[in-house]
């Protein structure tokens, strides 16, 4: 197994220069860094901070939510596609007695 290349990525995120390392697509990391300080720019001005920590963990707190909503979205779909997986099952089953029975 070959090491992993990793790739110095400069992002700003709400006036702060950071210097990262990716060991994906560069661009990726600019884009989320460009989320995150979006979102941290938006929440000082709706509140009204100009504290960077203040607004860093509103915005953990406002992608956590998200995270969350996403995971039961998740957790919803896996449901309705393992009930419909046996669903079908069932459905190939009968369809499997019905032929063998002549019907």
């Amino acid at each position: 197994m070959q090491p992993v290349s990793k790739q110095s990525v400069r992002v700003t995120i709400f006036g702060q220069h950071y210097n990262l390392r990716a060991t994906g697509d560069p661009g990726e990391i600019e884009e989320l860094a460009a989320m995150v300080d979006d979102l941290m720019t938006s929440i000082a001005s709706q509140t009204g901070t100009s504290d960077p920590s203040r607004a860093a963990v509103l915005a953990c707190l406002h992608l956590a939510d998200q995270l969350k909503g996403s995971q039961q979205e998740v957790h919803s779909i896996r449901d309705r596609a393992n009930d419909r997986a046996q669903q079908l099952c069932l459905a190939m089953e009968q369809a499997e007695n019905d032929f063998k029975s002549g019907r």
